[in-house]
């Protein structure tokens, strides 16, 4: 199994990257868990607990996946994945669990695609950091995360 963690802001083209990939080289995608659950809650304010439940939710999509036969020669890719919650978690909170960053480092992508917030941002329920000046700031904090772990990484960039 070769996974592929694609992380960046919001509206940076993340589902559809990984949509394309996993079409494209006959893999899996694994859709973002917090998407449908701020949609299906109506707001993206969510408590401490409730970014836990997240978490959890993905941890446990991660061993279904790593424990899965089938999957063991495919590529996975990973539309958004636990980086981003640890810094969502550090960003809103100011802490993170201990149990997520032991996740992190079990969970190990092979490579990174980090998308840069070089597109408009698109209003959507589900999103609520459209400023330029966020999009940037949590840009960098993804790519430091990044480099910290010592895992390859591409920055996908928008050309014309």
């Amino acid at each position: 199994m070769f996974r592929v963690g694609i992380i960046g802001p919001e509206s940076t083209g993340k589902t559809t990257l990984a949509q394309y990939l996993a079409e494209r080289y006959k893999g899996t995608c694994v859709p973002e868990y917090a998407r449908g659950y701020v949609e299906q809650k109506g707001t993206t304010e969510v408590s401490y607990e409730e970014l836990c439940e997240i978490t959890r939710h993905q941890i446990e999509e991660m061993e279904r996946i790593a424990s899965d036969a089938g999957l063991q020669d495919k590529p996975i890719f990973f539309d958004t994945e636990l980086i981003v919650t640890k810094v969502w978690f550090d960003y809103a909170f100011g802490s993170v669990p201990e149990w997520l960053e032991e996740a992190i480092e079990k969970y190990r992508m092979d490579v990174y695609l980090l998308t840069k917030p070089d597109i408009p941002w698109e209003p959507d329920p589900a999103r609520s950091n459209g400023g330029d000046a966020i999009r940037r700031e949590l840009f960098e904090r993804y790519e430091r995360e990044i480099q910290d772990l010592g895992i390859p990484y591409y920055i996908i960039a928008h050309t014309e």
